[in-house]
């Protein structure tokens, strides 16, 4: 079993973001969008599961094709990704995320009366569950990779269900209220949330414990990044991820949680497991690592591409002279 650092040790992360003095016109926007949420969160709970999938269905049309939030950035992203697939087919790719992104909050909504240690395989097929389990039991630092694709979430909600304690790095919301709810979402079942600024010791300490970290790897790291290839085109991913994992000679998994036929109807897979101990290629260094979960991220994306979130700017940020190039097998 993991050793387990007890909870006092670590900066404590469920009081929300650091506040810094703060307008009151900006406290009081802050104290109306939690209200809102509060409310639109309470009306999802309180509808049959098959309603909100119907209404879901209808507001993905309406944001893909009258509010048409973010769709300059939705289209260059699909249009990067898949050159060759037609207009119609890349707009309903755009519509199908709207509908995953709204499916995703219904989903969390319910979770808590959904998904208990007794009722988790009526919602979830769990691919390379043996591996799985190993990989989670090892008495050694452990790093659990995922994407913005599927419903990442719950994947991280469901762990701590099945008993795994994650200390996952997640972004602080800006609203302070808002980001107090989120996290107390997240760590009701024993997943621990640790702040994306200034958390690195805390992820040392985890690592050196024999912890397991969770992180995603697909953010846009900027220019000080590692390129790699994303779709065929460089892309920026933070170098943190392969430091941590190299460093301490965390093994590092890869998996997503992928929607199948309706709500609360999921497919938790193990993408692929790299062990820096073992000298495979994909260790080899920072770069190669990079490249590694990317790959596998990618892979997965185009089995179902409705369910990665195509609203970030993947692609802002280029290399300064030579193309990106894979590693060669």
């Amino acid at each position: 079993m993991t050793r387990r650092r007890s909870r006092g040790t670590l900066r404590p992360c469920t009081s929300g973001p650091i506040v810094r003095s703060r307008s009151l016109t900006t406290r009081v926007a802050d104290v109306a969008a939690y209200v809102a949420v509060r409310v639109a969160i309470c009306v999802v709970q309180s509808l049959p599961r098959s309603t909100c999938e119907r209404w879901a269905r209808w507001l993905s049309g309406f944001l893909a094709h009258r509010v048409r939030i973010r769709h300059e950035v939705v289209r260059e992203n699909l249009q990067t990704a898949f050159p060759d697939a037609s207009p119609a087919a890349r707009l309903a790719i755009a519509r199908g995320m709207w509908e995953h992104l709204l499916l995703m909050v219904v989903e969390i909504a319910h979770a808590n009366r959904v998904i208990h240690k007794t009722t988790w395989r009526r919602s979830l097929r769990i691919h390379g569950m043996e591996e799985m389990v190993r990989f989670l039991w090892l008495e050694r630092p452990k790093v659990i990779l995922s994407g913005h694709y599927g419903n990442f979430e719950l994947a991280a909600y469901l762990f701590g269900v099945f008993g795994f304690r994650i200390f996952s790095v997640a972004r602080e919301l800006d609203n302070p209220l808002l980001d107090r709810f989120v996290t107390e979402f997240r760590e009701s079942r024993g997943q621990r949330i640790l702040p994306k600024k200034g958390s690195a010791p805390d992820v040392a300490l985890v690592l050196e414990e024999n912890g397991a970290i969770g992180l995603l790897g697909d953010q846009a790291a900027g220019p000080k990044g590692c390129m790699v290839d994303f779709f065929g085109r460089p892309a920026s991913v933070h170098k943190a991820i392969g430091v941590f994992a190299l460093s301490s000679e965390a093994p590092v998994m890869v998996c997503s949680a992928t929607r199948g036929a309706g709500l609360f109807d999921f497919d938790l897979r193990v993408e692929g497991i790299a062990d820096p101990a073992q000298g495979a290629a994909e260790t080899a260094d920072l770069r190669a690592l990079s490249q590694w979960y990317t790959t596998l991220l990618e892979e997965a994306v185009r089995r179902q591409p409705a369910q990665y979130w195509w609203v970030h700017r993947r692609w802002r940020v280029r290399p300064a002279k030579a193309t990106v190039r894979r590693p060669a097998a």
